[in-house]
């Protein structure tokens, strides 16, 4: 089958998402795509310059199934592609949505581009969340949306849509960090016995990440004069990132990475060697930088919101999970002292993610949807 994938902003998580399932489909998966800059202009003009390249296409490279991202105006797409795409089968996959996005202080709420998503998922046959706690947030929020609008809100959709909704969790390229594995008789066992406990923060340096609170939780564990180190490895998008040069300012020797690493082999290495990684994130849809930590056999400590409590078995949940800041000071603090390697069973949980296991159980989720609509 022929599955195209058609996403107008072609970055990060969204492009390492498309490229991964191409590799490791059974399908012959095509891409469609837009440069991933400018993602508001994306959102509300992207259709039409893909519609444009999508009528362009041969006749012998046309799809058996399309499958577009949130980022796409799936029914601006399909308006202008309707000779064609008006007998396929079509498919949404939610990476995000910007019904529960949280808006950023120096933006303003717009619900336009929240409606481009629910317009979106009801143009398509099937829609796909990448978590439960995504699909589930969604539609919690989506009847205060419509309430917004005077009549004909479309309250009565909302439950027909949620029932031809589904979950595919993010597919991840896990095994590629086997190759940068430390051999057993340098484990973090043997590091945690004598060394100093390494804590990573791997995640985007931005507003809905919360460094704040990340941040302030590491000066209390520095001012009761514990041991650790720390690496701030996300990615900056932000030309001062005012709270992390005070960071590395105020912690000083104790920050041993600063700053996004290019390399994927430094990076992988880095993940073997810490110890702890740590979320505050106030927004995350799955959580990828926390998969890809675990996987390598760090120690989490997370909130327990979001999506973060799946990414753990439920037998961990006390020791890993908190719910306030003091909770999180306590978490901290008890890894510090004890560093204890993390279980084996976090890292079987989370290897479910990778690609090997995933790809199959798309490639039928999406064979299935294509055979149903012929039907």
């Amino acid at each position: 089958m022929r599955v195209l994938l058609i996403e107008p902003y072609d970055t990060g998580s969204h492009a390492v998402w498309m490229r991964g399932y191409q590799a490791h489909s059974r399908h012959d998966v095509r891409i469609l795509s837009l440069e991933g800059q400018f993602w508001q202009w994306r959102l509300l003009g992207g259709a039409v310059a893909l519609a444009e390249q999508f009528l362009a296409l041969d006749s012998s490279d046309l799809p058996d199934l399309v499958v577009a991202s949130d980022m796409l105006d799936l029914t601006t797409f399909l308006a202008l592609t309707r000779p064609i795409t008006a007998t396929l089968p079509v498919a949404v996959y939610f990476h995000e949505n910007q019904l529960t996005y949280p808006v950023g202080p120096r933006q303003k709420l717009h619900h336009h581009y929240a409606f481009i998503n629910y317009a979106s998922a009801l143009a398509a046959d099937t829609v796909f969340f990448n978590s439960a706690f995504h699909r589930d947030s969604f539609f919690d929020e989506l009847p205060r949306l419509l309430k917004h609008f005077p009549d004909h809100n479309g309250l009565h959709l909302v439950e027909p849509l949620r029932e031809r909704s589904a979950v595919l969790p993010v597919g991840l390229d896990l095994h590629r960090y086997d190759a940068f594995r430390p051999a057993e008789n340098t484990t973090r066992a043997a590091t945690c016995s004598g060394g100093v406990p390494l804590i990573v923060w791997n995640h985007r340096w931005e507003y809905d990440k919360n460094p704040a609170t990340f941040l302030t939780t590491l000066y209390q564990l520095a001012e009761e004069g514990l041991p650790f180190e720390v690496a701030l490895v996300g990615e900056n998008v932000r030309q001062q990132p005012a709270e992390f040069e005070e960071a590395r300012d105020r912690l000083g020797k104790r920050v041993v990475q600063y700053g996004y690493m290019e390399s994927f082999a430094n990076y992988a290495r880095l993940l073997w060697d810490a110890d702890i990684v740590i979320s505050t994130s106030n927004q995350d849809f799955f959580g990828i930088s926390v998969v890809e930590a675990i996987y390598c056999g760090c120690w989490p400590i997370l909130p327990d919101r979001l999506n973060f409590p799946a990414l753990v078995p439920e037998g961990y949940h006390r020791d890993m999970l908190y719910r306030s800041d003091g909770g999180l000071l306590r978490r901290s603090r008890e890894r510090v002292i004890t560093a204890e390697p993390a279980p084996p069973a976090l890292r079987s949980h989370v290897a479910a993610f990778d690609w090997r296991t995933l790809a199959p159980w798309y490639d039928t989720a999406f064979a299935d949807l294509a055979s149903r609509k012929l039907r």
